[in-house]
């Protein structure tokens, strides 16, 4: 007999999903730190448009990052919470000392790039897990995401 979690899932597969989740966690904890730096550091004559631009894109990977662990407890499973842990398991790399914005703004993009594909994942996990919350959330993100890229994309011309 299946065993289901407390809100009704399957429990391998709400580790499973979990365990994406985690991976998702540690991608947003590193691009978190990212924008961060490039917040503080940013340079050049975009700097006053720059620096609003990456303060708004750090809060609301704040508040992602609180979501996505929410929904691990969710799932009935523990959200990482090593920064250590973070780096070996995401896809986006620690970035140090950047401070042009060009240079700056193509690393978020590529930061959201490498999110969007793996929310991708996620989503389709949670649609064969019979998940409509964990999918929820992943199709706000992707459609969120998608035009926020469209729009650095279209920044760098």
């Amino acid at each position: 007999m299946t065993q289901l979690s407390v809100i009704g899932l399957n429990q391998e597969s709400a580790k499973s999903l979990a365990d994406k989740l985690n991976q998702l966690l540690a991608n947003y904890q590193v691009f978190y730190m990212n924008v961060r730096g490039f917040h503080w550091n940013v340079r050049g004559e975009k700097f006053f448009e720059l620096h609003v631009k990456f303060e708004e894109t750090y809060n609301d990977l704040l508040l992602k990052i609180d979501e996505v662990a929410e929904r691990i407890l969710t799932l009935g499973q523990r959200p990482r919470h090593a920064y250590s842990a973070y780096l070996d398991s995401s896809q986006i790399a620690e970035v140090k000392d950047v401070h042009d914005g060009r240079e700056c703004v193509q690393q978020v993009l590529d930061s959201y790039q490498v999110v969007i594909a793996l929310q991708r994942e996620i989503l389709q996990l949670a649609g064969d897990a019979n998940d409509e919350g964990t999918a929820s959330l992943m199709s706000d993100y992707i459609k969120e995401q998608e035009k926020t890229a469209w729009m650095l994309n279209a920044y760098l011309g």
